[in-house]
């Protein structure tokens, strides 16, 4: 698919049709978030990948918004694995991980995936249900499958300010 197309057909699905999101179609997302630059190229970033009927329980329990998604990513990173910017007060972990959910969510549109962000959740929760090692923070859960036939974007997904409200030339 052209970039700007994928672009423009990504939305955040809401409600899936419970398939699970074939092998191929799966690594090639995952790849697209190995792919994905970090600071320093860090490569911070882990991601889980949740597929079992236990552990979709389990997320059913930490969230209303699974959408029935046949597949969920955990994306979490190493907290000792970051780079500390100049002047101390921010690292690259959020943003680097951020960078690498993006790219797994254009790659899984890209492929014929739908997906939706989630952060609606309590990432200590997460962590807990999950027994995720304590040096890694959760970002997200990204919520992969296929839309179903009601499926369809927000209300509001379409509304974009213009450029020339969100991009100054100085």
């Amino acid at each position: 698919m052209e970039f700007m197309k994928v672009v423009k057909e990504r939305y955040s699905c809401r409600s899936y049709d419970g398939r699970k999101v074939e092998l191929d179609a799966l690594a090639e997302i995952l790849e697209a978030g190995r792919l994905a630059p970090t600071a320093k190229n860090l490569q911070e970033q882990r991601i889980y990948v949740v597929e079992s009927a236990e552990g979709l329980a389990k997320i059913d329990k930490l969230t209303r918004c699974r959408y029935n998604a046949g597949i969920v990513l955990i994306v979490a990173f190493d907290k000792n694995n970051v780079f500390t910017y100049p002047g101390g007060k921010r690292d690259s972990g959020i943003e680097d991980a951020s960078i690498v959910t993006t790219h797994m969510m254009l790659a899984a549109k890209n492929v014929g995936v739908d997906s939706t962000w989630l952060n609606l959740i309590d990432p200590d929760e997460v962590k807990v249900a999950f027994n995720l090692p304590e040096n890694e923070e959760v970002l997200c859960l990204l919520n992969l499958g296929y839309a179903d036939e009601n499926a369809e974007p927000s209300q509001n997904h379409s509304s974009r300010k213009a450029v020339a409200e969100t991009v100054e030339r100085i």
